[in-house]
């Protein structure tokens, strides 16, 4: 499946090679982090380190049985090691990695905020949706977020017809469809996604315009700057 469009997520080595090292290490931080996470989760599985059902979103076993744990692997496991896993690990590093160099650079915090808006409004639906793993959500999220914010860029499926990048998640909700796959976590991913752009992008702008006292909802906590290296000091002017 092609995908055309934006920057890879690739490298080279100095001799053409590739150099997966150094692939690796030019991932932005937050990226890299989610990346290794989801890796280690899944060899751990594939080794029988770990468990895939100690892994799922279970409500009764996290709120009732203290595996507080599972809220936090739910976006980590996304399958033993396949070439599902593959392509799932090639659009979570590609979308994630395009956001946090792009529309996030030098905003780390915003970024990581809108992981855990994402992460929060998910745990919120799934117990209503029988969904167990979240992960693809939250990278459907992301390729959402990251296709509104470059309405001008063309991609093409599968070479066949191209398309402006907001269309990108349709087009692969679409193709899930034709495959007989259920689409309840393509389907969570734009809504979570949307209500999110709508809160960063949209609601900002119509505040401003209305005169409304609040002009922010998504603005990161003093703590998750500090946490991010983005903290910046108050700067308070005097006057004489």
């Amino acid at each position: 499946m092609d995908f055309g469009g934006g920057a890879g997520i690739g490298g080279g080595g100095g001799n053409g090679g590739f150099d997966f090292m150094s692939w690796y290490m030019d991932i932005p931080v937050v990226s890299r982090l989610y990346f290794t996470g989801a890796f280690l989760t899944t060899a751990g599985c594939a080794l029988d380190i770990i468990s895939p059902f100690s892994l799922y979103f279970n409500f009764d076993l996290i709120f009732f049985q203290g595996q507080i744990w599972r809220l936090v692997t739910t976006y980590l496991f996304f399958g033993m090691f396949s070439i599902d896993f593959l392509f799932h690990m090639y659009f979570l590093v590609r979308y994630c990695r395009l956001l946090e160099e792009g529309d996030f650079r030098g905003r780390t915090a915003h970024f990581v905020m809108m992981i855990m808006f994402g992460v929060i409004f998910m745990t919120g639906v799934a117990p209503f949706v029988s969904v167990h793993f979240l992960g693809s959500s939250l990278t459907f999220m992301m390729v959402y977020v990251w296709g509104r914010r470059n309405e001008d860029m063309r991609m093409s499926f599968l070479g066949v017809f191209t398309f402006n990048a907001p269309y990108l998640p349709w087009v692969m909700l679409t193709f899930s469809m034709l495959l007989g796959n259920p689409v309840t976590i393509d389907a969570i991913g734009i809504l979570v996604g949307h209500t999110y752009y709508f809160l960063e992008y949209v609601y900002p702008v119509v505040a401003e315009i209305r005169g409304w006292r609040r002009k922010k909802i998504l603005e990161p906590p003093r703590v998750l700057h500090w946490i991010c290296g983005t903290y910046q000091e108050p700067v308070h002017l005097h006057q004489d």
